[in-house]
């Protein structure tokens, strides 16, 4: 099934798969998630497709769910660029906006209850964003920080594991610094399940800093997040525009004003 398909393979399909607990060792066993918009700012972008899924030990899938929705707004040209998609498609072949919301929160809802963790490339973005639409549809969010459960996010994790290497830190440039395949970039099934390969290959890399249970990497990426985050913003504020803000809230963002 690919990330176009209107329908996905089982409601609660990776629950169904990671039955029993969750491994001591955390890439045993992965959650992957990601998402294709319509635009980069979390808090008017809207989702097109999105991808759920399972990937065991050696990194296959083993379960799947793939979305793709009428977003209910003009798809940007650049957008459909990056992933593929046009208005007009999502309008004839995309199911409502506010279903697909709520199917791909029960999906991760599953995940988070198995004690699996989920890899989401970049959470902040993926996970606000969902929390954003699942407002704007009427849908139960996932939750408050606490209660989403416990996210691997390797773009954090691999600022802080190797924190000096130069270049680009996209998810094409991670797949390729770690040695994971990513022929269709862009496509929300492809991403996710690349995204978890890059964090099982950095759990391999890294073992002294990244063999320690799931829960204690989920409190360590809030840390390396709002550090990065100070980071960045004051060699922004130095070099570029004095009144850059960074956003370092981790594994998304609480609502503006809130």
């Amino acid at each position: 099934m690919s990330d176009t398909d209107t329908h996905r393979d089982s409601p609660d399909g990776p629950t169904t798969v990671a039955g029993g607990p969750a491994p001591a060792q955390w890439w045993k066993a992965l959650g992957v998630f990601d998402l294709e918009t319509t635009g980069v700012d979390v808090e008017t972008a809207r989702i097109v497709t999105a991808h759920v899924g399972l990937i065991d030990a050696d990194g296959r899938s083993i379960a799947h769910g793939a979305w793709l929705a009428d977003p209910g707004v003009e798809i940007p040209e650049g957008a459909s660029a990056v992933h593929g998609i046009s208005t007009e498609q999502a309008r004839a072949e995309g199911r409502p906006a506010a279903e697909v919301v709520a199917e791909i929160i029960a999906a991760l809802r599953a995940v988070f209850a198995r004690g699996v963790p989920l890899v989401v490339y970049n959470a902040p973005y993926d996970l606000t964003l969902l929390d954003r639409e699942a407002r704007r549809h009427g849908v139960e969010p996932l939750g408050e920080v606490g209660d989403i459960g416990c996210v691997v996010d390797p773009l954090v994790i691999d600022k802080a594991v190797d924190t000096y290497r130069k270049g680009k830190r996209t998810l094409e440039a991670a797949a390729q610094v770690y040695g994971v395949v990513l022929d269709d970039a862009h496509d929300a099934g492809a991403d996710a399940v690349a995204a978890g390969r890059v964090a099982q290959a950095m759990a391999r890399k890294f073992p002294d800093r990244l063999d320690l249970p799931s829960t204690d990497l989920h409190d360590l990426q809030v840390g390396w997040c709002g550090t990065q985050a100070a980071s960045f913003q004051d060699y922004m504020r130095r070099t570029k525009d004095p009144t850059f803000t960074a956003h370092g809230e981790w594994p998304h963002r609480a609502l503006p004003g809130a």
